[in-house]
């Protein structure tokens, strides 16, 4: 969560667990966490290595507060940053229903 969300709000390190989340208890993902993060090109940054980035405090309490339930997505699968993104997938997606948190549009 930190490789993908640092320099995010708080809000929105929880909203990148909580989608983590989201995607253990779809039947749609992997069952585990491991499985959902290094599912092949899942996430930025494990293809990039920012995932061995070592995880701030703020980091470890939103991820608590995901693990917990706290979901500022509203059960969103998916995220991407409109400002850096280049996937035409992603953007189609979020045109069915997003929301905004930080620098990233979730999607379901």
């Amino acid at each position: 969560m930190h490789g993908e969300a640092r320099g995010e709000s708080y809000k929105g390190k929880v909203s990148v667990g909580a989608v983590m989340i989201n995607r253990i208890e779809s039947p749609l993902f992997p069952n585990t966490l491991t499985e959902v993060v290094y599912q092949k090109n899942a996430f930025t940054c494990v293809i990039d290595g920012q995932i061995n980035l070592p995880p701030d405090e703020e980091s470890y309490r939103a991820a608590f507060d995901a693990i917990l339930g706290n979901d500022p997505t509203g059960g969103c699968l998916f995220y991407y940053n409109p400002k850096i993104a280049t996937s035409r997938w992603m953007k189609e997606r979020s045109a069915v229903y997003a929301v905004s948190i930080g620098n990233h549009v979730f999607s379901k």
